[in-house]
């Protein structure tokens, strides 16, 4: 996909995007750099993975550094501003992208722990290191956006309560950041084609994911949906601070 921002619209920013190592991540950091952003790559265990894109953009002539950080660890966390604040001195753009809860093997408070716990901590640790005019993007999905008033998939209800419960958390600090001359935009999204959410909910539910297609009309895949999530962190705060992508209708407004 043709990239939404312009060549040279970002030079000199510098931009954080959380669990971009890849997927809708990664397409997004790609966005940000090739626009001349200075970007960073965080993983939480996937360090070759996170190398290689950050050599793709470096080998297109763009900026780029991996950070490896469990976002459920603060100390993890503070580790990981100490290396973006010694590498480029502090951020513009923060993209809150990391989530999960629907994993093998975690704890059962995980998806809480991650899409709530962790996203407050992120962002109340990043604060210091955010210029004047940052903008911070945090996104979520349809699913959990509107989960008050549309019920959802049982298998992914309980990632749904907890995104929408970290959503809740960080518009409580809207007025912290207004205050700093931060803005804060969510990008809600339908699901996503090609995602590995996607994926664990058509293992878990078979025909899911067309079902949904087939209502919505389309569904938007990865490289879409991260440019609209690019563009939400440079264009005007939309209407209560929400950006919608794809298709609204069968939801209801909260």
């Amino acid at each position: 996909m043709t990239n939404p921002l312009a060549a040279g619209s970002l030079d000199g920013q510098r931009v954080l995007v959380t669990g971009s190592s890849r997927g809708i991540g990664a397409d997004t950091v790609g966005y940000f750099a090739a626009a001349g952003a200075r970007v960073v790559i965080n993983y939480r265990n996937k360090a070759a993975r996170a190398q290689k894109l950050a050599d793709s953009i470096t080998a297109a002539g763009g900026v780029a550094i991996t950070v490896g950080a469990d976002l459920t660890d603060p100390e993890s966390v503070q580790r990981m501003f100490d290396t973006i604040t010694a590498e480029y001195g502090g951020l513009d753009i923060l993209v809150m992208n990391a989530s999960g809860g629907m994993e093998s093997g975690m704890a059962a408070d995980y998806a809480m722990q991650l899409n709530r716990d962790a996203q407050v901590d992120l962002l109340t640790m990043a604060v210091p290191l955010l210029s004047a005019d940052a903008r911070v993007v945090f996104v979520t999905s349809h699913q959990a956006h509107f989960i008050e008033t549309t019920p959802t998939m049982p298998e992914y209800e309980p990632v749904a309560r907890s995104k929408r419960a970290g959503e809740d958390a960080l518009r409580a600090m809207i007025p912290e950041l207004d205050a700093k001359g931060i803005r804060f935009v969510v990008v809600s999204g339908d699901m996503i084609e090609g995602t590995i959410t996607a994926t664990l909910l058509e293992r878990a539910n078979p025909g899911a994911i067309s079902a949904r297609k087939d209502a919505a009309g389309k569904l938007y895949n990865v490289s879409e949906f991260a440019a609209e999530i690019a563009l939400a962190a440079v264009e005007p705060v939309p209407a209560n601070n929400t950006r919608y992508v794809g298709d609204t209708t069968g939801f209801n407004a909260r």
